[in-house]
């Protein structure tokens, strides 16, 4: 296929690395990479331009602003808490006193919906909280199981790539020694003809003289 990529490092069984001068060519190689790859300043150009207010809420927005512009923090407001009397001009006023009466009313209300809901969490806090722990137990359990599986996974690809790469390198062992022997071989045979043309040029020079 066109423009594919074959790798053929097999770094199981390659040797020679700490060779003299491997470790140089390999850097060398590095930095000869490095320098034909200059990123521009801008080198998310190609990207779309970052939205840094997409998670921002009205409030965040508002409270951002405020600490821009170096406004103290507004405090708790205490006032629906508090039962004050009328005030002195309205001491005599029914209205008034209504009012302060709504308000008392309110804030008994408000004090048994607390009583209520403190009530509720003695009841339900502690189940529900051992319910919450064993939901975490359970979600670790899930997730160390997977990382275990996945890290078996990795380990058996780490020992089918060093089981194949093993048996292609006592294959490729095999075949240099034959290609060295096969080599040695055509050495010697080309030093043979070497050697009886030779032999056969000085008998036919011999001949030749004798003839003469």
């Amino acid at each position: 296929m066109a423009g594919e990529i074959i790798v053929d490092a097999l770094p199981y069984i390659d040797q020679g690395y700490d060779e003299l001068g491997v470790r140089e060519a390999a850097t060398a190689m590095v930095d000869e990479e490095c320098r034909r790859y200059r990123p521009t300043k801008n080198y998310l150009e190609n990207l779309p331009p970052l939205n840094v207010t997409a998670f921002e809420t009205p409030i965040m927005r508002t409270e951002f602003e405020r600490l821009q512009n170096r406004s103290p923090l507004e405090a708790m407001s205490m006032k629906r808490y508090e039962l004050p009397p009328p005030p002195s001009g309205k001491l005599n006023e029914l209205g008034a006193w209504a009012e302060c009466v709504d308000n008392s009313q309110a804030q008994l209300e408000h004090q048994s919906v607390r009583i209520l809901n403190l009530q509720l969490m003695l009841q339900y806090c502690c189940p529900i909280w051992q319910r919450y722990l064993q939901t975490l137990v359970e979600c670790e359990n899930s997730a160390t199981k997977k990382l275990t599986e996945l890290r078996q996974g990795i380990q058996e690809i780490n020992w089918q790539r060093k089981s194949l790469q093993t048996k292609g390198g006592e294959q490729l062992t095999m075949l240099e020694t034959k290609w060295v022997q096969l080599v040695s071989q055509n050495y010697e045979i080309e030093q043979t003809c070497t050697a009886a043309e030779e032999y056969i040029q000085t008998l036919q020079h011999h001949i030749q003289q004798q003839n003469n």
